[in-house]
């Protein structure tokens, strides 16, 4: 970082022509910078740029960028003191938070608000939220003992030009990704039990005659959960069904393919994890060059596929759902699992709420990374649109989180009418987890609550295998 912050302050001292240093930024980069206004113009850059509207970016999303972007600076191609990635580090450690509004990005040149609102907490402006509510940053900075940096040429540039926003949201959303599709089996698994269906579709010849890596993963996964099921041996013969429903029979073909579209998604995202991703970039050699690496369709390619991907782990699991509570498709089950079907309703509304969910995750799981409109009087012509995608896969990723949650509740009220027999063991010790956080369903009660309580236990990976 210093060897290169050295070629940047002698390409100022001597005036040269270099973008962002000596000149102006996207359109206006023909326009020459007076020496004596160097480092207003960082200023008023970060000022500028600091544009975002809408909801604040949730406090880890903006740790998780803030990590970042002190790694992008690390890595010496930005040309800035070490001084600001120290900062960045501070504020880590002593918990202070920009307050960075999600929208206004379109992940070209980087994320240019986001990155901006976090930029001004650096210079002392904006807000910092800490463990003792919100206040100035300049004032919140002082009583944690640091100090605003004041802004160098090209530091301004270094700090709001990059993909660290958007990938901060993925990099979460993918790390949720991964406790979802372990989960979906063992919701799938349980829904199996509890409708009395025939694990024979996971037999491993079959989807090895496929060759599919996920599939054959998925498919031995699910296997494992159902191992020394009692349930499965009370109707292994007599059983008339040759084959259970797609959303039961089908789940390695469906599931497999959503774990290769994340391993897609987490190379492309690691990847962007240790990028460089300034504009223009410093080499030891003194060479400075302009170019793109700001652009963020790698990360937002990958969220798009994410998108998809989770999207249908929802449809599988609302299905499923709809089998259990479903009185002429659940086996004999009460209907809407309910033991007093007609004075209650049970979890027939449960079921609305994951249709309803679904649906929406089906609208959201469009692609972004394949619109654009041109920005900064079309100098930035083709833009990914990676903030819009990273902000909907994460409402996509909540709305699956709650399809699996309700599909657990009600799997594990299904398996408590096939009492005294016992699943699986995978099966069992979901059932075992679902009842620490809610109770079985005696009589009607508010359902939302134990949604969310299921749907936070998704995501903190409590039912992961």
């Amino acid at each position: 970082m210093s060897t290169t912050r050295a070629i940047v302050e002698g390409l100022a001292a001597r005036g040269e022509a270099v973008y962002g240093v000596t000149t102006g930024f996207g359109k206006l980069s023909d326009f020459a910078i007076p020496p004596d206004q160097l480092a207003q113009l960082q200023i008023n850059l970060v000022r500028s740029h600091a544009a975002g509207v809408g909801p604040r970016l949730p406090r880890r999303e903006v740790r998780a960028m803030m990590v970042l972007r002190a790694n992008v600076l690390a890595k010496g191609f930005s040309g800035a003191r070490p001084e600001l990635a120290e900062l960045l580090c501070a504020m880590l450690d002593a918990g202070l938070t920009p307050e960075v509004p999600e929208q206004g990005s379109v992940g070209a040149s980087g994320d240019l608000a986001p990155l901006a609102h976090l930029a001004l907490s650096l210079i002392g402006e904006g807000e910092l939220t800490h463990a003792q509510g919100r206040g100035r940053a300049a004032d919140v900075l002082k009583a944690h003992g640091l100090a605003p940096i004041v802004l160098g040429p090209k530091e301004g540039l270094a700090l709001i030009n990059g993909t660290q926003a958007h990938t901060a949201v993925g990099t979460m959303a993918l790390v949720g990704a991964k406790r979802c599709w372990e989960a979906a089996h063992v919701a799938g698994a349980a829904t199996l039990e509890a409708l009395l269906g025939t694990p024979t579709a996971f037999d491993p010849r079959i989807h090895e005659a496929r060759g599919q890596r996920g599939q054959i993963e998925s498919a031995a996964l699910m296997l494992r959960l159902l191992t020394d099921s009692a349930i499965r041996e009370s109707h292994r013969s007599g059983d008339p069904r040759v084959q259970d429903a797609y959303a039961l029979r089908c789940i390695p073909q469906v599931h497999g393919p959503v774990l290769e579209a994340i391993r897609f998604a987490e190379g492309l995202i690691s990847g962007e994890l240790n990028a460089a991703t300034d504009n223009p970039l410093v080499f030891d050699d003194g060479t400075m060059l302009s170019g793109g690496n700001f652009h963020g369709q790698a990360a937002a390619m990958a969220m798009d596929v994410l998108a998809i991907a989770l999207t249908n782990l929802a449809v599988m699991s609302e299905r499923r759902i709809d089998r259990l509570v479903h009185p002429d498709l659940n086996e004999g089950l009460p209907p809407f699992l309910t033991p007093t079907a007609g004075v209650s309703s049970g979890f027939m509304m449960a079921q609305v709420t994951a249709a309803a969910i679904t649906s929406e995750c089906k609208v959201l799981a469009h692609p972004a990374s394949v619109d654009t409109i041109p920005t900064d009087g079309s100098k930035e012509d083709v833009v990914p649109m990676a903030m819009g995608a990273a902000t909907k896969l994460r409402r996509i990723l909540h709305n699956v989180q709650h399809v699996l949650a309700i599909e657990l509740m009600c799997a594990a009220q299904g398996l408590e009418f096939r009492r005294p027999l016992r699943g699986g063991v995978g099966v069992e010790k979901a059932y075992a987890t679902v009842r620490t956080i809610i109770p079985a369903l005696a009589e009607d009660r508010v359902l939302g609550p134990d949604i969310e309580a299921l749907a936070v236990a998704v995501s903190e990976g409590r039912f992961s295998v």
